[in-house]
């Protein structure tokens, strides 16, 4: 059997103070399933991660956020890490990136402070998600509901807490992408044959 997301294209939204393990897991378990991943950060060559309050490993930058278009991937995974999220929703691009995913319906995978970009980015409000306990007033004043659950699938939202959360988390991702590709792809059909039909 063909793995679930052969082909897909995945972008991780990472800046310095990411939190390594909610990268490398997501990110390995995105590849098992035949996804291609690209490391997209507003710092050249290399980030750096933490495993919580320790500077753990680099990892090479492979393309910049600024040169990033997010129409072409099917999805985006961000990773929390107190500062990795701070930092990044200050960045415009990383908003912008974002947002463009949310208007494409596509998936955005979202874990720890990795929702301070979305809150930055007016992408919460009327939605359910879960995330760090540090976001949960921020969530609700921005319009959310937040519920302290292990992972919460909102439509193309998916969203846990902090690493403990991994297994869960890295299931429904995979799962909630591979739906939104077979809807795609019965959608793109549908509309093939509308068109043939009124040729």
């Amino acid at each position: 059997m063909d793995p679930a997301l052969n082909g897909m294209r995945v972008a991780i939204l990472v800046t310095d103070g990411f939190e390594q393990i909610e990268l490398t897991e997501p990110k390995r378990m995105l590849e098992q399933e035949g996804a291609v991943t690209t490391l997209v950060s507003d710092r050249f060559d290399e980030v750096q991660g933490v495993n919580h309050d320790k500077p753990a490993d680099r990892f090479p930058v492979e393309l910049l956020l600024r040169e990033a278009d997010a129409k072409a991937f099917d999805a985006v995974l961000l990773p929390g890490g107190k500062d990795n999220g701070a930092r990044l929703r200050e960045i415009p691009e990383a908003q912008g990136f974002v947002q463009q995913i949310q208007e494409d319906g596509k998936t955005i995978a979202v874990i720890c402070h990795g929702g301070w970009l979305l809150v930055s980015a007016g992408l919460v409000e009327g939605r359910t998600l879960t995330s760090h306990a540090d976001l949960e007033q921020d969530i609700r004043n921005a319009g959310g509901n937040w519920v302290d659950e292990e992972v919460v699938v909102d439509g193309n939202l998916v969203s846990s807490r902090v690493p403990e959360d991994l297994p869960a988390f890295n299931s429904k991702m995979v799962e909630v992408i591979a739906e939104r590709m077979r809807a795609n792809l019965r959608g793109t059909a549908d509309e093939h044959a509308v068109g043939i039909a009124s040729s």
